[in-house]
């Protein structure tokens, strides 16, 4: 919920920027907003990488390099949908890094991981009606604001 509330927000304060500059720029709001926003989730997997670690299956080895990993490329993607060059090529990796990690929350659910506690005192399976949900809206938003707004760059 916090990052769907980083993203409205960040949207918003971009949005009214804008407008106050002279005309307002829903594109470049929705790529500052989707910027804020993975900043945001970046900083989650270095406060809370133990959690983060048993949001991943048994099985998998390497895990907190897993977790500090894809916190650094949060961070490289926030950077590169607001370089001209690379804004194609990220959203991109983006929409594909948003659909590999959808697994690791269903699988979170399933086992009632609280990511921030490193406990099993998650909310469960209803987790996933609003996660899916907004698994979803995160792959429009960049497919909307990246994918068909570079032009606007």
């Amino acid at each position: 919920m916090k990052p769907l509330l980083v993203l409205a927000a960040l949207f918003l304060l971009s949005l009214g920027v804008t407008t106050l500059w002279g005309k307002p720029d829903a594109m470049l709001s929705g790529r500052i907003a989707m910027s804020g926003m993975l900043l945001f989730t970046a900083m989650g997997h270095f406060k809370f990488t133990a959690g983060m670690m048993m949001m991943l299956p048994r099985v998998i080895a390497g895990k907190r390099l897993i977790i500090l990993t894809s916190g650094f490329l949060e961070i490289a993607g926030a950077a590169g949908i607001l370089i001209p060059a690379t804004a194609r090529l990220t959203g991109s990796c983006l929409i594909m890094f948003f659909i590999l990690i959808l697994p690791s929350n269903i699988y979170a659910a399933i086992h009632r991981v609280n990511y921030e506690k490193a406990d099993h005192s998650g909310r469960g399976l209803s987790y996933l009606w609003f996660r899916i949900p907004f698994q979803l809206l995160l792959i429009l938003w960049v497919y909307f604001f990246v994918m068909n707004g570079i032009h606007r760059l």
